[in-house]
């Protein structure tokens, strides 16, 4: 029953699906103290949620809630300062090959060719380099660029970059992606063509994803489930199921399910934050500057 309306069988069948699957990453009882000269700044507190087998998971929230700490957390990039982060059973104590990340910042390195660096991690895994090259050009091939394997990263668009980006953290296969905005500094055409990528690429490969963003659409169109945080410091507020079918194409935008749930993410997000609902929120006393005459329609 998502906010108070029926879930359609054919969701409700796939969700149940999913969480018969196995518990690929399971978080308990996770906190996150930044020290400091006053005794600290609480960043996260009490987190808990599993995740299944092929699930994708989207975090939003307010500003300052803690998603992008509780995703650098998962990623073994920060020290939990309490709680347990498991994967597959085995507890994290820092990076490791079992997670891949992909940040909101290019981080390919500009030295190497794409191929070379889709490889970087394979190699680093153990592989040689000829295994390594061969897996490269496998996964450029699933993203499309296959015909810019030997360009540098300075050749290439930003959507290409973090396409090459997912491409090598997805080719040490890993079992969980983890996502930290990914998408932001994208213009929207090219946001919505990434998005249509990582949903194709998600569909073909065997990988649970975590997905951090504050666009809600982004998180209503790409979302199993979606972990809502309160700010100040970081705890749950809702883990809601989308009640959408998949796949999931650019016109579900207008289906009545989708602005229902973009509602409801809304409505608590500003609600945790001490703001207006959407639809509630007071127009500002804006003075014209110099444009009286001339007003926008």
């Amino acid at each position: 029953m998502p906010f108070g309306h029926e879930m359609p069988p054919a969701v409700t069948a796939r969700l149940q699906r999913m969480k018969a699957r196995e518990v690929v990453l399971s978080v308990r009882g996770l906190c996150k103290v930044f020290d400091g000269p006053d005794g600290g700044t609480v960043a996260l507190q009490d987190i808990s949620f599993d995740t299944h087998r092929r699930e994708f998971l989207c975090v939003v929230g307010p500003s300052g809630c803690g998603k992008s700490t509780l995703v650098r957390t998962l990623a073994g990039l920060e020290d939990s300062s309490a709680g347990e982060i498991l994967v597959e059973g085995s507890r994290v104590s820092g990076p490791g090959s079992d997670r891949g990340m992909v940040f909101q910042n290019y981080t390919l390195f500009p030295w190497l060719t794409v191929k070379r660096n889709v490889m970087f991690g394979v190699e680093m895994g153990g592989q040689p380099r000829h295994a390594a090259e061969r897996t490269a050009l496998q996964w450029l091939g699933l993203i499309g660029l296959e015909r810019f394997a030997e360009s540098y990263p300075h050749q290439l668009s930003g959507g290409m970059k973090q396409r090459v980006a997912i491409a090598r953290a997805l080719a040490a296969q890993p079992r969980v992606l983890l996502m930290d905005k990914p998408f932001s500094a994208l213009d929207s055409q090219t946001r919505a063509r990434m998005q249509a990528y990582l949903l194709e690429v998600w569909r073909k490969v065997p990988i649970t994803i975590v997905f951090i963003t504050h666009d809600l659409d982004e998180a209503v169109l790409l979302a199993d489930r979606i972990l809502v945080l309160k700010p100040g410091p970081g705890r749950m507020q809702e883990l809601l199921e989308v009640p959408l079918t998949r796949p999931r194409g650019a016109d579900i935008v207008e289906s009545a399910g989708f602005r229902r749930t973009r509602r409801h993410l809304h409505a608590l997000i500003h609600s945790g934050a001490g703001m207006a609902p959407e639809d509630d929120v007071p127009l500002p006393n804006i003075p014209l500057l110099g444009m009286a005459d001339d007003p926008v329609e």
